[in-house]
C-alpha cells in the first residue's frame, strides 16, 4: 500500500513538473512575439504612444476581471493595506509604463532582434542593483558575465549600424533604459509578490499604472486623427492578450510548478524564438555577426541568471 501510495505521489509530482514546463515553454514563446506584434503595428502606421495605450486599453479589462475574481477569497482584502499598495503602485508605473514606453521607442528606431538582446540584458541591472543596494558580492562571475553580454551586443550594434545608420545607438540607450526600470520594478516585485501573491500583485499593477498610460494617451494622442486598421486591430489583440496577459500569468504559474531557476533556463531560449520570428515573419536580415553576438549575450546573461538563482536558493 505504502509503494503504492509512494508511486502515485511520485507520478503526480512528474505531472506537475511537466505541465510547469509546457507552461514555460509556451509563455516565453508568447513573450518572443511581442516585438514582432510591435513591428507589425509600426508597419500599420502607429507609433509608440498609440500603441502603449492601445495595448492596455485592450488587456485592463482581463486584469480587472481576474482582480476581481481574486477579490472572493476571504484573506485577499485585509493584504490590501496603504504601503504594499501604493508600493505597487510605483511598481506598476515601473514596470508597465515607463520600462513599456522606453522599449516601445526603442523599437522604432532597431530591429526586433536587437531589442529583445538589449532587453534580454535586465539581469546585468539586477545583479548591479543588488550590489548597490543591498550589498551583494559582486564577483568574478558577474564581472565575465556582463563583459560578455555587452560584447555580444556590441557587436549586433555594429552590425545593425552598417546596415540601418545612425539611430541604432540611440535605439538600444532607450531599450537599455527599459531593461534598467525593469531589473527595478523586478527587484520590488519579489517582495510584493511574497505579499499578494503573483496573480493578484500582477493584476493590481496592472490597473493602477493604466492610469499613468491613459494619462500619457490622454496628452500625446489626439483621438481624433487616430486610424487603426482591420489588421492592426488584430495585432493589437494578439499583441495585448497573447503576447501580455496570458504568458504572464503562465510565466507566474511556472515558476510556482517547477521553481525559478528551472523557468529562467527555459527563458533563455526567449532571443532565440524573437530571432527566429523577426527572420520569418519580418524579413530582417540574421548575419554570422549577429548569430555570435547573440550567442554571447546569451551565454553572459546565463551565467548571471545561474548565479542569481544560486544566491536565492541561498537565501
Amino acid at each position: 500500500m505504502q509503494a503504492f501510495l509512494w508511486e502515485k505521489m511520485m507520478s503526480e509530482n512528474a505531472r506537475v513538473q511537466r505541465i510547469g514546463m509546457a507552461y514555460a515553454v509556451i509563455g516565453t514563446v508568447l513573450f518572443s512575439l511581442k516585438s514582432i506584434f510591435i513591428k507589425l503595428l509600426y508597419l500599420e502606421g502607429l507609433n509608440a504612444d498609440d500603441v502603449l495605450v492601445l495595448r492596455m486599453a485592450i488587456a485592463l479589462p482581463l486584469y480587472m476581471v481576474i482582480f476581481m475574481y481574486c477579490l472572493r477569497e476571504a484573506n485577499v482584502r485585509s493584504r490590501l493595506s496603504l504601503k504594499p499598495v501604493m508600493l505597487t503602485l510605483l511598481a506598476g508605473v515601473m514596470g508597465y509604463y515607463l520600462a513599456s514606453l522606453l522599449d516601445l521607442l526603442g523599437l522604432e528606431l532597431i530591429s526586433a532582434q536587437l531589442e529583445r538582446l538589449a532587453l534580454f540584458s535586465y539581469p546585468c541591472f539586477v545583479a548591479l542593483i543588488a550590489t548597490v543596494v543591498f550589498k551583494a558580492p559582486f564577483t568574478l562571475r558577474l564581472l565575465v558575465g556582463f563583459v560578455v553580454s555587452y560584447s555580444g551586443l556590441a557587436l549586433v550594434m555594429f552590425q545593425e549600424g552598417m546596415l540601418l545608420g545612425n539611430h541604432v545607438s540611440l535605439g538600444v540607450s532607450l531599450v537599455l533604459g527599459s531593461a534598467f526600470v525593469f531589473a527595478i520594478y523586478l527587484t520590488m516585485s519579489q517582495f510584493l509578490i511574497q505579499h499578494f501573491g503573483s496573480v493578484l500583485f500582477t493584476s493590481l499593477a496592472m490597473i493602477v499604472s493604466s492610469t499613468m498610460v491613459f494619462l500619457h494617451g490622454y496628452v500625446m494622442i489626439d483621438v481624433t486623427t487616430l486610424q487603426v486598421s482591420y489588421q492592426a486591430g488584430l495585432w493589437l489583440l494578439l499583441l495585448a492578450i497573447l503576447s501580455t496577459v496570458v504568458p504572464s500569468f503562465l510565466i507566474s504559474e511556472a515558476i510556482g510548478r517547477i521553481g525559478p531557476s528551472r523557468a529562467s533556463a527555459i527563458g533563455l531560449f526567449g532571443p532565440v524564438f524573437t530571432v527566429f520570428f523577426a527572420v520569418h515573419l519580418l524579413g530582417e536580415p540574421f548575419t554570422l555577426m549577429t548569430a555570435l553576438g547573440g550567442v554571447l549575450v546569451l551565454i553572459g546573461v546565463g551565467s548571471i541568471q545561474s548565479k542569481r538563482n544560486t544566491t536565492a536558493k541561498a537565501l
